[in-house]
């Protein structure tokens, strides 16, 4: 699990400090889907497992959050992604 920030954010430019934040959103947010689904997967109880999915699913909702603010902020990124399934398609 994410214990800590993993740059030092006083270090960065300032404009590319909300970047981070919203990187690190997103390590923390997929990092809460990955615990919740393992737990899930471990769960005795059915009303257990379906609570623990259903936090899994919000969890997923808040990195596409993290994601809009990054990508609004990070034009870099936008065409890294493009960059990214133009490639999958490809395969």
């Amino acid at each position: 699990m994410l214990g800590e920030i993993p740059k030092d954010l006083k270090r960065l430019k300032r404009k590319d400090i909300d970047n981070e934040i919203a990187r690190v959103g997103m390590i923390a947010e997929l990092d809460a889907v990955n615990l919740y689904e393992q737990m899930a997967g471990s769960a005795q109880s059915a009303k257990l497992k379906k609570i623990l999915l259903d936090i899994a699913k919000e969890e997923k909702t808040h990195v596409g959050e993290f994601e809009t603010i990054l990508l609004s902020g990070d034009k870099e990124q936008v065409k890294e992604l493009e960059e990214g399934k133009k490639e999958v398609e490809e395969l």
